[in-house]
């Protein structure tokens, strides 16, 4: 959007667009004319044709000669014109349904009088003009209800537009983009190369669409550069909630608080450090093997890596007044984003995520901040297997989701349902491993020893009179008995 207080602003735009060839199919041309009606069809068609082109703003611009883009000035003045009675501007706007931001702005330029109409795209449904849907197409505008393909077209794109493309920050010069986006990290954490020159550093970050070169000449950040690269994300207000927190607490519970910091760095420059932070905060065990004493974690690095990493990915950028929130106590962590998943919440092992943030997710993944595409769970149960821990636990609380890694506890202290679920999760694992379900991978799984087979037979008994697993065949003798997740 455009700052009205910014006239430079103004004048690069108005320039910029002199440049253009042609109209394109968000610009319109006018010298003075100032028929309402006019405009308010137009304001319409030109906002529907944005979203079309998937462009966020569009201008109709007086004082520009249609025919060699001159700047010849214009007599049209928005804020003295009427419609019968009323002010022009405040009749354009009850006539739009549904509302829309749309703003005029006045600028000399060349000593010529300049008034710039600033158009959004529209968002959510087409833009109506007196009830009438428009949209342009070439230099005409036609009745959305004429083009049924467009029509649908255009609904499409409104599912089309995702958050990680839309603008965080606009409007600032290569000086600012540099300023506000760590471009260093950016080119450190992909082991390539440092352009020596700027415009080769912003080549890239175009390419990946972290900015984009507007129509005023400079560039405008989008959400998908501020949460991956800001220097500090309170610098972008569509982003700055979006923090994460850690939160350290004495004892099970969340009355007393230990510690409590608030990130500031974009996701992809920020992970590494925030995971370091962690781990050094976390306590770890100390175990004797072969005569040798060493210290292990108390959670897993990989485990926690991935959930803190999914927060990111999967969070639900529209959910206002939230961020990822990672919780320590004394006996687990408990990681928290807003947003549901999109998916069944039992079934999150075996099927592949769906992520409302495809772009933040396949830039983690490239730089190895997470793991591929449908292996991430199956990392932290195997993980949580491997050290023999309780199992982890999703949970869904109103808008948000949340993850839990607890801390180890013996077989004999963990209830029925842990290790019915534990049990469940096993089989989930071995299932998408291609491998079957026994009492002896049951009793590895729980550290049981090969004499207490029995233990392993009774936790099989309940996790089948939960309906949790199910027999791989049903006229299978016990002796070597194999199981299934019951979805299988």
């Amino acid at each position: 959007m455009i700052n009205a207080n910014n006239s430079n602003q103004l004048e690069r735009l108005v320039r910029e667009m002199c440049k253009l060839p042609a109209e394109t199919e968000w610009t319109e041309f006018k010298e003075n004319n100032d028929d309402p009606q006019m405009i308010g069809e137009l304001i319409a068609a030109l906002s529907n044709t944005a979203a079309l082109c998937e462009v966020e703003t569009a201008y109709c611009i007086w004082g520009i000669r249609n025919s060699d883009h001159n700047i010849v000035g214009t007599t049209f003045k928005p804020e003295t014109a009427k419609k019968g009675n009323q002010d022009l501007e405040s009749w354009l706007v009850q006539m739009m349904q549904p509302r829309l931001h749309f703003q005029f702005h006045r600028l000399q330029v060349d000593g010529q009088q300049i008034i710039v109409l600033e158009i959004p795209a529209a968002r959510g449904r087409p833009t109506a003009f007196s009830g009438k849907e428009i949209v342009r197409i070439g230099s005409n505008k036609r009745s959305l209800q004429d083009v049924p393909e467009i029509e649908r077209k255009l609904w499409r794109s409104f599912d089309n537009t995702p958050f990680e493309k839309q603008i965080a920050l606009s409007d600032q010069n290569e000086k600012d983009v540099l300023r506000l986006l760590d471009y260093e990290s950016y080119f450190q954490i992909q082991d390539i190369y440092l352009p020596s020159e700027t415009d080769g550093v912003l080549e890239c970050l175009i390419n990946d669409r972290l900015i984009q070169k507007n129509d005023s000449g400079h560039y405008d950040i989008t959400n998908l550069g501020a949460t991956l690269l800001s220097r500090d994300l309170g610098s972008f207000p569509t982003v700055s909630r979006k923090r994460i927190r850690l939160v350290i607490y004495d004892g099970r519970g969340r009355i007393k608080t230990k510690r409590e910091i608030e990130g500031t760095k974009g996701y992809a420059t920020g992970f590494s450090g925030l995971m370091d932070y962690l781990k050094a905060l976390l306590p770890r065990n100390e175990v004797i093997g072969d005569a040798i004493r060493r210290e292990v974690p108390l959670y897993p690095d990989l485990a926690l890596r991935e959930l803190i990493a999914n927060a990111l990915i999967h969070q639900d950028f529209t959910i206002s007044g939230a961020g990822p929130m990672v919780e320590v106590f004394d006996d687990r962590v408990e990681v928290t984003n807003p947003g549901i998943p999109l998916g069944d919440v039992e079934r999150l092992l075996d099927q592949p995520p769906r992520s409302r943030n495809e772009a933040l997710a396949a830039f983690m993944r490239r730089i190895g901040l997470c793991e591929e595409r449908g292996s991430g769970v199956d990392k932290v149960v195997f993980e949580t297997e491997f050290y023999q821990l309780p199992p982890p636990r999703w949970e869904i609380s109103g808008e948000s989701f949340r993850a839990i890694l607890f801390s180890h506890k013996d077989l004999r202290d963990m209830d029925r349902d842990e290790r019915n679920h534990a049990c469940y999760l096993h089989a989930s694992l071995k299932h998408v491993m291609r491998e079957p379900v026994t009492n002896t991978s049951v009793r590895e799984r729980f550290g049981i020893e090969e004499h207490n087979s029995a233990q392993a037979s009774r936790i099989i008994r309940d996790a089948l009179d939960a309906k949790l697993i199910k027999p791989y065949d049903l006229n299978q003798g016990k002796k070597n008995a194999r199981y299934l997740p019951f979805w299988a």
